[in-house]
């Protein structure tokens, strides 16, 4: 038997002739611009250093083109850095563009194996089966029967958040309170179950579980992700760990997904559960009809554990984010609580149903969204080829963060302006994706973001911390590395109720039905 060294020599000769092979042997196409290209590893040292979406559109200012085309160790990939590349190819042509790229360590029956999940899906009958499902509640009339919901979660945040006024430092506590609010509300509206606490089982399961999903979903976190073919080295061989960590993801990703499902099912065995979605669906839901109880418990479990990761990072994300512009723009914080008063009353609770007489408050959620983007890359969709003369990719990735800075759209980019919305022509920035993988719950989400916005600009003020001298420090929006999600690092800051009226008024509010 070969020793260990010799085994692992061999391997990678064989690997690297075979993908040298792959090389030589493909026809020549036309694709967009590139960098230039090295051989067997493509452009993997021509995109520059510092944060890959940062890197992408600087790229694309390089070459001079909206479209810019990598290959990278034989993957194929096309990014999309302005609004009409992406409305071109993720809409115009969506349906030779909607499935996912297959992700080894994500999907394979050995590994994680979440082939079957919602978002990491190919486009399929089954695809359009969980999309049927989520739409029959998340559709713009069915999310106003969560409005409720939503007020009284966004009003126990209020609450919670007058305990951490007195902290020299509130950034991770009001970070850990946004995130255990937004986390609450997606567990009540597929489960009905509200987690008592941050530490509550469930939530610490299903946090976990999407940890191990961006580790698992990150090509450079694991070469198997680069080289699929490795996934059929025996477990025995040398360097062969991540295989037992893929496994671990997959046992843990199956107890996140059962635990919440197992409890709803009970409540509605006995008739004690609360309005969610899987508790309606649970009830011989016509849009599960003629499928067996372990295809209808798969179905429902993969929908729980969806909406959950759907709407807690991001939403957290972004809300930190609106932190951050009101503490770096206090005049746009002034300008947003005017319209407050003015409109709904000085010291009044917000209503989702408000949204439309506050219109400066829409606008400064956009421009959050514009300039901080929750998720700068947008994601990933397979790339099939578009007409016989064009090629063919492993992906497609609209570059979010730089839609949101081209000048061509946005005057002063760099600046920001939530009055840059008053013209209609200026794009809204397309936070939801395109075409058929656009997000089904936009509606739950823009009624989640107003509500919480809007009720904390109403009753808190955020500014900046004074230094040593007694002058402002206007903090820097540095984000965290390695990390699919926009979370910006910690910064200074500091947090108050706007008047004694406003406290009252938050600590005298009942949130008995939350």
């Amino acid at each position: 038997m070969l020793d260990p060294q010799a085994s692992l020599y061999i391997a990678s000769t064989l690997l690297a002739l075979f993908y040298t092979w792959r090389l030589i042997r493909q026809p020549k196409v036309r694709h967009p611009p590139s960098p230039r290209s090295l051989p067997f590893v493509g452009n993997l040292f021509s995109i520059p250093a510092g944060y890959e979406y940062i890197a992408f559109a600087k790229l694309g200012e390089e070459l001079k083109s909206d479209i810019v085309y990598l290959e990278i160790l034989g993957h194929k990939h096309v990014i999309l850095n302005s609004a009409e590349a992406a409305s071109e190819v993720l809409e115009k042509r969506a349906a030779f563009n909607s499935s996912r790229p297959p992700i080894p360590m994500v999907k394979d029956s050995s590994l994680m194996n979440w082939s079957e999940n919602f978002v990491l899906m190919e486009y399929s009958d089954l695809w359009k089966q969980y999309r049927r499902m989520m739409n029959n509640w998340l559709n713009v009339r069915a999310v106003t029967q969560f409005n409720d919901l939503q007020e009284r979660q966004a009003y126990s945040f209020l609450k919670r958040l007058l305990n951490h006024t007195k902290h020299d430092q509130p950034f991770e506590h009001v970070k850990n309170e946004l995130y255990f609010s937004m986390g609450s509300l997606m567990f009540q509206l597929p489960y009905g179950y509200k987690p008592e606490n941050p530490q509550d089982k469930f939530l610490k399961d299903i946090q976990l579980t999407l940890r191990n999903l961006v580790s698992a979903g990150m090509q450079t976190n694991f070469l198997v992700n680069l080289f699929p073919a490795m996934r059929y080295t025996p477990d025995w061989f040398p360097g062969t760990g991540w295989k037992v960590t893929g496994r671990e993801y997959g046992a843990e990703k199956e107890k996140a997904k059962s635990g919440p499902y197992e409890w709803v099912k009970t409540q509605v065995a006995s008739g004690t559960n609360q309005n969610s979605i899987l508790g309606s669906l649970l009830r011989d839901h016509p849009l599960l009809s003629g499928l067996s109880t372990a295809e209808k418990d798969e179905r429902l479990k993969e929908i729980g554990i969806t909406i959950f990761g759907a709407g807690t990072d991001t939403t957290t994300a972004f809300l930190v984010n609106l932190v951050f512009a009101m503490v770096a723009n206090s005049d746009v914080q002034a300008k947003a609580q005017q319209e407050l008063d003015a409109d709904i009353g000085r010291a009044v609770l917000p209503r989702i149903a408000d949204k439309e007489r506050l219109p400066y408050i829409k606008n400064l959620i956009d421009e959050v969204f514009r300039l901080y983007p929750v998720l700068p890359f947008g994601e990933e969709t397979i790339g099939e080829a578009l007409d016989e003369n064009t090629f063919h990719c492993n992906s497609w990735r609209a570059i979010i963060s730089a839609i949101g800075r081209d000048p061509r759209h946005y005057e002063d980019p760099e600046v920001f302006d939530p009055d840059r919305f008053l013209d209609p022509g200026v794009l809204r920035p397309p936070m939801f994706g395109w075409g058929r993988r656009k997000c089904p719950g936009i509606h739950f989400a823009e009624d989640s973001t107003f509500i919480m916005a809007a009720s904390l600009l109403s009753f808190f003020t955020f500014s900046q911390k004074r230094d040593t001298s007694g002058h402002k420090v206007l903090p820097q929006a540095e984000p965290e590395r390695n990390s699919l999600v926009f979370e910006l690092k910690p910064f200074d800051f500091e947090l108050e109720p706007r008047s004694e009226e406003h406290r009252q008024l938050v600590l005298s509010t009942s949130t008995d039905g939350e």
